[in-house]
């Protein structure tokens, strides 16, 4: 029913205007959980999702700032405040389930990243196990302890092989932060030497502008003695 009057309720647009940007940060938050999060597109969308947060909080709080103005001018019937005042609560409700699930998707990101670190979960048994996964060592052979010992060892090359790509990634994002520090320090470095050529054109013209000022009020004093040498010498004649 609200949304038959959106062109008459300003409070009507912005609540519906809260309502899709929930919508667009719940799909960039399923976007978020099949990336892996040692990948440049996952900081990026985690960027933007903190601050559509942001913003969505901000939104909120402003919806509600405005419904206590609309309810103490008795702009609004006391039935509609109810209502609307549900309505705020739901968008805050959202904001928290929102903000739960950014939270859990860092951790569990944190936890596979440990797992596969470790190998399949990081636990390794040895030799061959009973159904409650407990190890038998009473048919455990010299080739059994190698064989373990060889896959384990691959477990762990695995690992520091997974370990070191997450580093070179790091290592690469840092090299691109440092080369952008670099780029907006040349830039500001420009943009200095820039001000101090204006700086110094603008005093120039300033010194000039004086000069030129001096120059007038000189030539006035010079046309009013001529006017008045001028004056002397016509009432000498008469």
């Amino acid at each position: 029913m609200a949304l038959l009057n959106l062109g008459d309720d300003p409070w009507l647009l912005e609540h519906e205007s809260c309502e899709k940007l929930h919508r667009d940060i719940m799909e960039q938050l399923m976007q978020r959980q099949r990336l892996s999060r040692n990948t440049d597109k996952y900081a990026h969308l985690s960027a933007t999702i903190r601050l559509r947060l942001k913003q969505y909080n901000n939104e909120v709080g402003q919806l509600k700032q405005k419904l206590d103005v609309t309810t103490r001018n008795d702009s609004i019937t006391a039935a509609e405040a109810e209502r609307r005042t549900r309505q705020v609560e739901i968008l805050h409700s959202k904001a928290i389930q929102m903000q739960k699930m950014f939270d859990e998707q860092v951790s569990t990101k944190v936890q596979e990243d440990r797992n596969r670190l470790l190998g399949q979960g990081g636990m390794s048994t040895w030799g061959p196990t009973h159904s409650d996964d407990q190890p038998d060592v009473s048919n455990y052979s010299v080739s059994d302890l190698r064989a373990d010992q060889k896959r384990m060892l691959g477990e762990q090359e695995q690992g520091l092989e997974s370990l070191a790509q997450i580093i070179s990634r790091q290592k690469n994002i840092a090299h691109t932060i440092s080369d952008e520090v670099d780029l907006h320090n040349e830039i500001l470095d420009d943009l200095g030497t820039h001000v101090d050529r204006t700086d110094s054109r603008v005093r120039t013209e300033t010194t000039h502008i004086s000069v030129v000022e001096t120059k007038d009020k000189t030539c006035i004093y010079w046309v009013i003695i001529v006017l008045l040498f001028l004056s002397i010498i016509v009432v000498a004649a008469i």
